[in-house]
């Protein structure tokens, strides 16, 4: 745990409390980043103490204390990066296949000392070490603008937002002093809206939202109900102008429509037809299948199905000289 947001004591007390206590120092290591985050406090001490001023530049930036390791210059990503690796290597120790995770609380006080860039930079470092497993970040999106919001989702494989389940209003004071806008405001404290988005490898991004309450030291989660309509998850299809499915009336259009050939071996008449003479008239014509793997000017068939639908599919060469099957590119003029 980088810890910017609260002291080392928070987290293990909140352990503690819900029952993972034991061997709590074997497998969990926070980074206090918060106590003394620039090193002033430890100046302040060596003023106060010149005749103890013995200790290391590295002492004196990274000091380890049972459970929890002060750090004392954050706005040095260098030093964060190894101090992190060395914070987490103290865990597994020297097993080879063994991995740690990391998570970081809060990425927007880290963007207090350190520009987006370089957060990006440590972010994706920390993404491609080989003893770690994966990254969790938390931000406060609504303190950011647009292009850094963007930047860490754009790295994250997934993205979970906290949203309050009644919107206010963001006018006038008078609005937000208003009785019904204090209910909501008050049932935001209790009550919340889950979102989670995945990003899959393929490309494909799926959504899920879930709805929250908070019972003493307990959170509920349970589906979005609308009415009869339960919202369980979703995927992100773009909305388009056009309609993807078809419908009943095109699908029985679509089987009506014989392929060119479509009948070929069976022992039917084959209908060519020569668009490169202007002929309008159909010839009939039986062509074997051993002479139709060298029959390439035959360009057309029609044939009226059962049912009374009728399908037509034409095709009509350039010119005479336009050599079968051709093998040349038709935009090979082009200059692409």
């Amino acid at each position: 745990m980088v810890a910017y947001n609260r002291t080392p004591d928070f987290y293990m007390k909140l352990l503690t409390s819900a029952g993972l206590d034991r061997g709590l120092n074997s497998w969990f290591q926070v980074l206090d980043c918060f106590t003394d985050p620039l090193g002033w406090k430890k100046k302040v001490l060596d003023n106060l103490k010149p005749h103890n001023s013995e200790t290391s530049e590295i002492q004196q930036e990274q000091v380890t204390h049972a459970g929890f390791t002060v750090y004392r210059d954050v706005g040095n990503v260098d030093g964060l990066m190894s101090a992190i690796i060395s914070s987490g290597g103290g865990l597994i120790g020297n097993q080879c296949k063994a991995r740690f995770s990391v998570a970081i609380d809060l990425v927007s006080i880290m963007m207090r000392h350190l520009s987006l860039p370089s957060v990006a930079s440590l972010i994706n470092n920390l993404r491609c070490h080989d003893q770690i497993s994966c990254v969790l970040l938390l931000i406060h999106s609504d303190v950011h603008n647009l292009r850094t919001s963007m930047a860490l989702e754009y790295m994250s494989t997934m993205v979970a937002f906290i949203e309050p389940i009644a919107p206010l209003p963001r006018d006038s004071p008078e609005l937000k002093s208003h009785p019904y806008n204090l209910a909501a405001l008050e049932e935001n404290l209790k009550r919340g809206r889950f979102r989670l988005r995945m990003k899959r490898r393929n490309g494909r991004v799926q959504e899920q939202i879930e709805e929250f309450m908070l019972e003493q030291a307990d959170v509920k989660f349970s589906p979005i109900t609308h009415g009869n309509l339960v919202l369980r998850g979703s995927s992100n299809i773009p909305q388009v102008q056009f309609n993807l499915q078809l419908t009943e009336r095109e699908r029985q259009d679509r089987a009506k429509v014989t392929l060119p050939f479509e009948h070929q071996g069976n022992g039917k008449e084959i209908h060519i037809y020569d668009g490169r003479k202007g002929s309008t008239e159909w010839k009939a014509s039986p062509v074997s299948d051993s002479q139709e793997a060298t029959r390439n000017s035959v360009i057309a068939s029609s044939v009226t199905s059962k049912e009374g639908g009728r399908g037509e599919i034409h095709y009509v060469r350039d010119s005479d000289d336009e050599a079968p099957d051709s093998d040349e590119d038709p935009d090979d003029d082009l200059d692409i």
